[in-house]
């Protein structure tokens, strides 16, 4: 077994707040009083300061070679790790040991001076991890090759566009031969082949060179096609550490959103013999999840109330709907000739499952109606719920597609004709 390159033991960062107090409506000559009385040492300022602690009593090891996913939803501190761990900003309390040279990617501009040209940046880069000069100038051609600047090698990098800092900046990071790659969110300001062309990059870089790799991304199929090794943060702390697919297993089915009292809700039409009572997504598992991943085997469990034991011929229809209210799609039961009877009981569970959830990563909610011997029974006009959708690996080649920039995500049988 290779051993640790990274310790980390009991690492917690405290922020501290500060909240101005509020001042109700004033006149000018009293904001003008209050101004000077401060200024005159009359009168204090109102200030009340709170005490925030990104990240709280943190622990892992990480072996050399390892391809570590630094997943959670957004402020559970992952950024944070990220900055201690590349020496950006000291931890309040803890100790960390790392043994080799890390080179980082947290935003865009990273290590770069705006002055300085493309050219003289990756100079400084170099030097700045520890490198020769002659070693820069061995890996100069790969760099510039890679990043695709060549055209403004000689320009300052303040006039660079976001795109061309950050394929610069990662060409520099990646070729410089450090002993751990550390890389952010950042790579999503580029298009999706330079994406693409990093992820490649990072692979060969953890792979094929048994460098260590660190990446925080909320696209669950980049992480789970590059990594081996998953941590999950969740509110500062350590949730979760292991095999990378369990990780994103753990992330999907923690922090479930507050629930929506359907059988509340009062903007509805219908005759009522029927409603629905809830809604919640499953995995392939039977495990209630808050996130779906694009690619993946979804289910869809309606909770349906039977207010008249009478009710037959039961046809359970659904839509999703983009963040505007646009409709993306429509499906009835009874588009699949399938209608449902009610039992004994006061209630019946309704499951549809989505075996290639081809939606792209976003949110989209969820509408609900029932028809029940073809006469509405229950129309909510207000979502049943919603679904945050996690961009996968769904075509299972490690390529990610158009994300982001399409609601819905194709497969083709493609075949060639010699003519």
């Amino acid at each position: 077994m290779s051993e640790p390159i990274i310790k980390v033991e009991g690492l917690g960062k405290k922020y501290i707040i500060s909240h101005e107090g509020k001042e109700s409506y004033t006149a000018l000559r009293d904001v003008i009083s209050s101004k000077a009385k401060k200024m005159a040492g009359f009168q204090k300022e109102q200030k009340s300061k709170e005490e925030f602690w990104a990240l709280k009593d943190v622990s892992f090891e990480i072996n050399q070679g390892d391809a570590v996913g630094i997943i959670g939803r957004n402020g559970a501190g992952k950024s944070t790790l990220l900055k201690i761990l590349s020496r950006i900003t000291e931890p309040t309390h803890g100790r960390i040991e790392i043994n080799g040279r890390i080179a980082s990617l947290l935003e865009v501009g990273t290590g770069f001076h705006p002055e300085l040209t493309g050219r003289e940046n990756i100079f400084l880069n170099g030097a700045i991890l520890g490198m020769s000069r002659m070693e820069i100038k061995s890996k100069f051609d790969e760099i510039v090759d890679f990043s695709g600047v060549e055209k403004f090698l000689d320009t300052p990098v303040k006039r660079y566009s976001s795109g061309m800092y950050v394929r610069l900046a990662f060409a520099v990071a990646a070729h410089l031969e450090p002993e751990i790659l550390v890389v952010d969110e950042v790579l999503a300001v580029g298009d999706a082949e330079f994406q693409k062309k990093c992820l490649g990059k990072m692979n060969d870089v953890s792979k094929k060179e048994g460098r260590t790799v660190l990446f925080v991304s909320h696209n669950m199929g980049a992480v789970q096609n590059l990594c081996n090794v998953g941590v999950l943060m969740k509110s500062g702390t350590l949730f979760y550490k292991g095999d990378i697919k369990k990780v994103v297993d753990k992330y999907l089915i923690s922090d479930v959103v507050s629930k929506i009292e359907i059988e509340k809700l009062e903007n509805r039409t219908g005759t009522g013999n029927v409603q629905f009572s809830d809604f919640y997504i499953e995995n392939e598992k039977g495990q209630k999840i808050n996130s779906a991943i694009s690619g993946s085997q979804l289910v869809l469990v309606f909770k349906l109330k039977i207010n008249n034991s009478r009710s037959k011929d039961i046809d359970l229809g659904f839509s999703f709907h983009d963040i505007y209210g646009d409709t993306l799609s429509v499906l009835y039961s009874s588009y699949q000739n399938i209608k449902f009877s009610p039992g004994e009981g006061n209630y019946l569970l309704v499951k549809c499952s989505l075996d290639d959830f081809n939606f792209s990563a976003g949110r989209v909610q969820v509408i609900g109606r029932i028809m029940e011997n073809g006469i509405e029974s229950d129309w909510l006009k207000d979502p049943l719920g919603f679904i945050d959708i996690e961009m996968g690996d769904y075509y299972a080649t490690g390529n990610i597609g158009f994300d982001g920039k399409a609601n819905y995500l194709m497969k083709g049988s493609w075949s060639r004709v010699d003519l």
